[in-house]
Formats: C-alpha cells, structure tokens, sequence
C-alpha cells in the first residue's frame, strides 16, 4: 500500500490537517505501506514564503516521517508534464477552451447548484478552434476544461462505504488548466499520484465528489483508479470546517503556547478512538493500536476556545 501527505503552502497546518495527516501515517505505518511527501504549491497568489518549511517541521514535530522523495515532489515544478497530459487531452477531443469567468458560470440561468456549486453549461463547447481566436475574439486568456461524459460514477470509499455521483448533471465540464496557465488541482493530482505509484488516497470527506471527477480523469487517460478512504472534517462549533473565525488552531500556535507533540497527538488520537481523553502518546506507539475500524463517518466538533495549552510535568 501506497498514500501520501500532501501539505499545501497556502496557510499553516491546521488541527484538521493534523488529524488527517496523522490518520494518514497511522494507516501506512500500521500496514507496512509507504509514503509519499508531495507539496501541493500551484495555487501560486497564495503559496506563502516559509509555510513549506513550517509545515514540514510541524510533521516532524509531529512524529511523522515519509519514505520519499527527497527534497518532495513540488507541483509547482511539473508545469510541462501537465500541460504535455492536457495538451493530449485536447487533441483527443476530451477538453476545449473556455473563457466564462466564475461569476459568469454562477449567473447563468440554465445553471443550477449542484453539491460543489454551480454546473456549468457548456457555453464554450466548441466554440473557438484556438487559444488565439478566443484571446482575439473575448480579450481574456482561456481556461481549458475536461468534457464530462453522461452518466453516473460509483466506488466504494473504505469509510464511506459506497458512493454514487453523476458529474456531468452536478458539476459539468470542470477545469483542468486556469486561464494563468497553471494546471488545476483534478489534474494535477491525477497525474501526480499516478507517477508516484498511489494505490490509496486519504484526505478530507469534503472531497469525495472530486473522487468521481478525477475517476473520469484516470479513465480518460488509461491511468490506474486508486482506492480512496475519506476522513470526516474538523469543524468548528458551527458546522462549518475550521478557519480564522474560530481562532487560532494552527499547530505551531499550539506549540508556542505550551503543547507538547505527544499532548497533541494524544488530542487527535482521542478524537478517532484511538486514544483516551487526556492521554499523551507518541505517534510512533500508536501504530500496534490503530484500527480502521474504530475511525468514525461522523464530523469531528471543537471549540478552539477550550483547548487550553498542554505542557510537560514539572
């Protein structure tokens, strides 16, 4: 078996992304498997400086380690890989140009809401032969998106249990390049993980409706399906998955302010059964403990505001 981490440096490791890259290491270990570091960089505007570094410390902090690569796979370094997978894409008549901005899409009429937000209607289906003509003809730089086929996607999640989703009636044609140029995360993701031999993917439950779409990514380019498990979020008290309005839970706030690795991996661990309230424990003792089974399908609530700094006894 074979998963990765892949932190982002957009903002710094959250207590919900330490929880789900825990669970991660805890499936390999616990399995023999191994682990793929990648960093997920290509949202450039904001990948912000030293947060790769930052994140990297607070897995090591964390107790966490990887078997490779080293220096990590970047995706802001694989641009011409992607562009050569989405160039081939076009040629095969499976993704065309688009010039329809968001607010565009999210204005439409004939475009209803489905659960990742508005479906796209199609507008630019072979509308404009070349990039050329459609910079010429509009003055914007087009995008360029994947033609979803008809029909539903189904897969069993190894915690989900089986799912159904029918892209083409929720979302539409996705995009798989920015107007920037920069390839999008279905893509990217896509191909990385297949380059880098991932039999097992397991993040956030928010993204199982990717999982179809980047099924019919993998089918449209004969590459291999891997098998998916997906964890609940972290929310706030509100329902809603961690951010600034709940205040500050980033892991290297909470190491500023008293936690030790071992307090904060038992937190994390109790909220997945495999740790009691209270309880401080090296991430490297839970291995012989964890159980997929135990993991819940249920969203996990925190109030940051109780979580007051654990330290060493004196």
């Amino acid at each position: 078996m074979r998963t990765r981490l892949a932190p982002s440096p957009t903002g710094a490791l959250h207590l919900g992304n330490a929880r789900s890259f825990l669970l991660t290491w805890l499936h390999a270990r616990a399995a023999g498997g191994e682990i793929v570091l990648r960093v997920d960089d290509l949202d450039s505007p904001r990948v912000k400086s030293g947060k790769e570094r930052e994140a990297l410390d607070d897995l090591r902090w964390l107790g966490l380690d990887w078997d490779e690569p080293e220096p990590p796979l970047r995706q802001s370094e694989r641009a011409e890989i992607y562009d050569g997978v989405a160039d081939r894409l076009v040629a095969a008549g499976q993704a065309y140009l688009c010039v329809c901005t968001r607010r565009e899409v999210e204005e439409a009429a004939s475009a209803p809401h489905g659960p990742t937000g508005p479906k796209y209607p199609g507008t630019c289906r072979e509308r404009f032969a070349s990039a050329a003509e459609a910079t010429e003809e509009t003055g914007r730089q087009p995008s360029l998106r994947f033609v979803v086929p008809p029909g539903t996607v189904t897969f069993t999640d190894q915690l989900q249990g089986p799912q159904s989703f029918d892209p083409a009636a929720e979302s539409g044609d996705f995009p798989i390049r920015k107007a920037n140029g920069t390839a999008a995360y279905q893509l990217a993701t896509v191909i990385d993980d297949a380059a880098t031999g991932i039999d097992l993917v397991i993040r956030g439950d928010d993204l199982l409706p990717s999982t179809a779409r980047q099924i019919l990514l993998q089918r449209a380019l004969g590459l291999p399906e891997p098998a998916t498990l997906h964890l609940p979020l972290v929310v706030g008290p509100d329902g809603r998955r961690l951010a600034k309005r709940h205040g500050d839970t980033r892991v290297s706030a909470l190491r500023h302010a008293g936690w030790t690795s071992e307090a904060l991996v038992g937190w994390l661990a109790a909220t997945a059964g495999l740790a009691i309230e209270g309880e401080r424990v090296a991430a490297a003792d839970l291995i012989r403990r964890y159980d997929p089974a135990l993991l819940t399908r249920d969203q996990v609530v925190v109030d940051p505001d109780q979580i007051g700094p654990i330290t060493e006894d004196v």
